[in-house]
């Protein structure tokens, strides 16, 4: 996470950065470029840590809920290592944790944000082995609750590789959207990455590179859509084997 996010993503997000329109770009495709315009939720993952996710995660919520008035919700199930109460400023417990433990329902873990159509449920006490909460009924009990009462739900999950969670949780969302470091994040773990969501059957929807540099980046969907706004400008890195790349910007989570 970078020093402004500590601060609260509200004070950073500006409207006409690169980052506000990638994220309207990123939405507009995965939305239109795959025929479905009824997807209405997105698990927001990354190959390893420290690439990004939770960056993309957090400013591809806040823009739908800005930009496009949709009722939204962003989700912290990276309980190993939450960051969304500190980005949205938001307290920290009851989450997504005691929903799973059975303890609340899932509409009381959510939380008020300043932007009016934008709503978190931060991840909750600090536990270490969280596997095993996302296994069983619960988890679509708690998703089968929060897709009815909101328009877009946006989740932002533990890397693939490391850990089981995001192909548990994938199921559950209508796509899934890799985020990879621009310059860091090797091939081989990229591909990796892709294989395992397939194997698990994920509906892997795209790509996101993010890129420290804070070059303008571009976007491809899975099926290899693609643009540039300028042709003489500086896009984010190529994809891995068969995954294609990906928009956005800012730094490592």
């Amino acid at each position: 996470m970078t020093d402004s996010e500590r601060k609260n993503i509200y004070d950073v997000f500006d409207q006409e950065s690169p980052m506000a329109t990638e994220m309207r770009r990123l939405y507009s495709n995965i939305r239109h470029h795959h025929g479905r315009p009824d997807m209405r939720s997105f698990l927001v993952t990354s190959a390893d840590r420290g690439e990004g996710k939770s960056t993309i995660a957090s400013h591809l919520a806040l823009t739908v809920a800005r930009f496009k008035g949709k009722k939204s919700l962003i989700v912290d199930a990276d309980l190993r290592r939450p960051r969304l109460h500190d980005v949205f400023a938001v307290p920290r417990e009851p989450g997504l944790l005691e929903c799973l433990e059975g303890k609340i329902d899932p509409l009381a873990a959510v939380k008020d944000t300043p932007v009016e159509n934008l709503k978190v449920i931060p991840a909750g006490a600090r536990i270490k082995s969280p596997a095993h909460l996302f296994e069983g009924d619960v988890l679509s009990e708690i998703f089968k609750k929060i897709r009815f009462y909101y328009d877009i739900v946006i989740v932002d999950c533990a890397p693939v590789i490391p850990v089981s969670d995001p192909m548990l949780i994938s199921s559950e969302v209508d796509g899934v959207i890799l985020v990879l470091l621009a310059g860091k994040t090797p091939r081989n773990v990229a591909q990796r990455a892709c294989d395992i969501l397939r194997d698990a059957n994920a509906n892997v929807i795209g790509v996101v590179v993010n890129n420290l540099s804070e070059v303008l980046p571009y976007y491809y969907d899975y099926k290899y859509y693609g643009y540039r706004e300028h042709e003489g400008e500086k896009g984010g890195a190529s994809g891995a084997g068969n995954a294609p790349a990906g928009s956005g910007a800012g730094g490592p989570r």
